[in-house]
């Protein structure tokens, strides 16, 4: 925005501080003159002679006061003026220094370079709180922005593996016509639903991330209950024991966001298990002010320095077990922190002692939400191989 030249701040309190010290001089000036000179009388008497009892108190008139005060209180004045004007020139800039070092390190930040950080020294103040805030801001820009491009880049890269396949296919078939086509449909088909599907995680995942949806009451219970009937099949697959148990536990937010939130983890929980005769238990519960949904696997051992990062994008975790047709395209725990982060819950992910994970998702829970009795468990045995 074109903006017209204006005075700078430091200017402004220079005149603001010179301003003030004039003013004040001449109040002191103007009680001087009310609570000492009128009582001076104007005579035209050389003196003024009064007698209280036996003393005589003799006096200057009041316009001779007058002629030699004038002249002092006008040099005062003037003094007050310069001194004002540079001590407040000194002053302003000694204020207004903390405030030139944020600029100057905004503008750098406005240049790209996030790194920059201002780390003022001295006392705790109102200027220290506001570079300190413009340093933790900058902090969490910068991590942003470089998870926002690791993000793009992997994105990108995941992106671009299905169409490759599927120009290689079509290369392929356009060079081989008598190339049996039912097998090459078919490829296709699995290469573009893997692409629609990251498409579609990746859309869910901004949707998670920009908080654009309506908040509305919902029952962590049944949303268990109802990804435990769509996985069910999967489970029965894998020779996976599914069990939902607890009571209700009611939070406030998106219904489609946590169903697909609680969708994945029981996927990843049955994805991410024992060969065979494993097991899952998703538990939900009202735990003082908040609803809190837990979803424990059976599996191989975990390290501990991989829990943490597999909450990342794309972030498959190689030292679990997986196959290739329910391998997902690295969001699935990407999208539940996500969802989480936009419900202002938490997520915490431990290793559990002989094997697996253990989920824990901490909801807001709303106001008056009474807790009631725990539902009967439901339950899929094992199924015989």
């Amino acid at each position: 925005m074109n903006r017209r030249p204006n005075l700078s701040a430091r200017l402004k309190l220079t005149l603001s501080y010179a301003g003030f010290l004039l003013v004040a001089g001449v109040l002191l000036l103007a009680v001087m003159w009310v609570f000492v000179l009128r009582w001076v009388p104007n005579d035209d008497a050389r003196s003024i002679q009064k007698r209280f009892g036996a003393v005589i108190i003799i006096g200057p008139r009041r316009s001779d006061l007058l002629n030699g005060f004038a002249p002092a209180a006008a040099t005062a004045l003037a003094f007050l003026l310069v001194f004002g004007l540079l001590g407040g020139w000194i002053l302003a800039g000694r204020m207004l220094a903390p405030l030139t070092r944020i600029a100057s390190a905004a503008r750098i930040a406005s240049n790209g370079s996030l790194s920059h950080r201002i780390r003022m020294a001295g006392p705790t103040d109102e200027f220290r709180e506001l570079a300190d805030a413009f340093d933790t801001m900058l902090e969490r820009l910068e991590s942003h922005v470089a998870e926002q491009q690791r993000f793009a880049a992997n994105a990108s890269h995941e992106l671009r593996t299905p169409l490759a396949v599927s120009r290689t296919l079509l290369d392929v078939a356009r060079s081989d016509p008598s190339r049996d086509q039912g097998e090459l449909i078919e490829r296709l088909r699995t290469v573009n639903t893997r692409a629609i599907d990251l498409t579609e995680a990746l859309l869910l995942l901004s949707r998670a991330d920009g908080r654009s949806f309506t908040r509305e009451p919902v029952d962590l219970s049944l949303v268990a209950e109802e990804a435990a009937e769509t996985l069910l099949p999967l489970a029965e697959k894998r020779r996976i024991t599914l069990d939902v148990t607890g009571g209700t536990a009611h939070a406030v937010g998106s219904a489609a966001l946590i169903l697909r939130m609680v969708t994945n983890l029981v996927q990843n929980a049955v994805v991410h298990n024992l060969p065979a005769d494993g097991t899952v238990t998703v538990h939900t519960e009202r735990l003082h002010d908040a609803s809190v949904l837990r979803v424990e696997n059976t599996g191989r051992p975990l390290p501990p320095e991989l829990v943490p990062t597999l909450t990342e994008p794309f972030r498959r975790g190689t030292e679990r077990v997986r196959t290739d047709e329910h391998a997902g395209v690295g969001l699935g725990l990407a999208i539940v922190h996500s969802v989480v982060r936009a419900h202002d819950g938490t997520l915490d992910l431990a290793p559990r002692t002989g094997g697996g994970l253990l989920v824990t998702v901490r909801l807001p829970a709303p106001c008056g939400a009474a807790s009631e009795p725990p539902r009967a468990p439901y339950s899929k045995p094992r199924q015989a191989p």
